[in-house]
């Protein structure tokens, strides 16, 4: 028998309803992390140094490149070189400058990140006086892939002889943004008031002709030199810093970009880790879309940790932390997404003998891969890089004997790939 008008409604509205339970259904398992993977090194790749070399520092970029920039040590000052990664490894440097004055440093590093197809831009630190911490930071961009540098130029208008440095790029629109340490205040007298002359976190644009634009203080006291970080999510950029109150409370915050302006930071987790110092240990974060992860180094009461928070709404808010290490670790993060809502987090860990690279997946959920030793290194003051590539990881290192310094660098890929 044929239904009656008054029966189609219904069954139609049955038939929509489960449609709709097909589809969230579906929502539901296409959200589902996969099982994180474990990891295994594929390969020692060369890194094409030419002296005593340090600072490494790793950048992805547009289309896909992805860059490794390098300091070299010279008798009068130092150079800055990057290489670009092939399918045959890492390609023959490009000398980016050289600095009779540039600042070499374990901690505080240059890069070298691919805005567009052509354009990199490049970032070190220049002595502007003859005192220990007075140096500026220098910008220089390239629209030919490397081949030729424009003049380099300081982010910053304060023309203090103070610190600046510890610096993050990103693309911002049709410009570059840079966040950094800024010290301009440190010159004022130290009194009670350690926001008057404290440590500031600060942003500016560079456009394409070399306009410098909306120059903003982010934060008004913070750590004095812990590695910032930032990543760009679904909702624009976010930054990653350790902050500084005046009780010398020092845990990560987060800080959003929203229509051009950067928000006041927030922490990520009320770790109160009191330290009245800075312990040169800043965060790491990575971002896909409305996944962003941020991973971190605290020590707060005595216990060394690695921590990680993640973020399913573009950074608006994270989860509560998770473990990644309790095993004595020492820190230097870094983190990248590698798809299907699973991040890989490094870090250092004390070893018997030598300082270990440790590696592990994260799904985000909260469950845990197996930790892999990528390598050991005797240099304790030590900031490995990482990044996604093509489903791998590439990560690298500064390594150093009785003679020389140089750069380490490993191929790691996945032994069961998340589906």
């Amino acid at each position: 028998m044929l239904p009656s008008r008054r029966q189609l409604p219904h069954n139609a509205a049955m038939h929509r309803r489960t449609t709709l339970t097909i589809f969230i259904a579906l929502l539901a398992m296409a959200c589902t992390p996969g099982a994180p993977p474990s990891f295994t090194v594929s390969a020692t790749l060369e890194v094409p140094v030419s002296g005593p070399s340090l600072g490494v520092r790793m950048s992805s970029g547009a289309s896909g490149q992805l860059l490794l920039s390098w300091m070299e040590r010279r008798d009068d000052g130092a150079d800055l070189r990057v290489s670009e990664f092939t399918n045959s490894g890492w390609a023959a440097p490009i000398l980016v400058v050289t600095d009779p004055r540039m600042f070499v440093n374990w901690a505080d590093l240059p890069s070298v990140t691919a805005i567009g197809k052509d354009q990199w831009l490049a970032q070190w630190l220049s002595y502007s006086a003859d005192a220990p911490y007075a140096y500026d930071v220098r910008v220089a961009q390239s629209f030919d892939r490397g081949r030729k540098w424009t003049a380099s130029q300081s982010p910053h208008s304060d023309g203090t002889s103070t610190e600046h440095g510890f610096v993050s790029v990103y693309p911002d629109g049709m410009s570059t943004g840079l966040i950094w340490l800024d010290g301009r205040k440190t010159i004022n007298e130290v009194d009670e008031d350690p926001t008057s002359s404290g440590m500031t976190l600060r942003a500016a644009t560079i456009d394409s002709d070399g306009e410098i634009r909306r120059e903003q203080e982010i934060d008004a006291l913070v750590c004095d030199c812990c590695q910032t970080s930032v990543a760009v999510g679904s909702k624009g950029p976010i930054a990653a810093y350790r902050n500084r109150t005046e009780d010398e409370i020092r845990d990560i915050y987060i800080s959003r970009q929203r229509d051009g302006e950067w928000l006041a930071g927030t922490a990520i987790a009320d770790d109160n880790w009191e330290i009245a110092g800075c312990p040169v240990n800043g965060p790491s974060i990575a971002a896909s879309g409305d996944f962003v992860a941020v991973a971190w180094f605290t020590a707060a009461n005595g216990v060394p940790l690695v921590k990680a928070s993640i973020s399913r709404n573009g950074g608006v808010s994270f989860s509560e932390p998770f473990l990644i290490s309790d095993k004595q670790p020492s820190g230097h993060v870094d983190i990248a997404y590698l798809g299907h809502s699973v991040f890989a987090v490094s870090w250092m860990e004390a070893g018997d003998d030598a300082e270990k690279v440790q590696l592990r997946a994260l799904a985000s959920n909260g469950e845990l891969g197996a930790v892999l030793t990528v390598g050991e290194t005797n240099v304790s003051y030590n900031v490995p890089q990482m990044e996604a590539h093509d489903g791998e990881l590439l990560l690298a290192w500064t390594e150093a004997d009785a003679e020389t310094s140089t750069i380490v660098s490993k191929r790691v890929r996945a032994l069961d790939t998340p589906q």
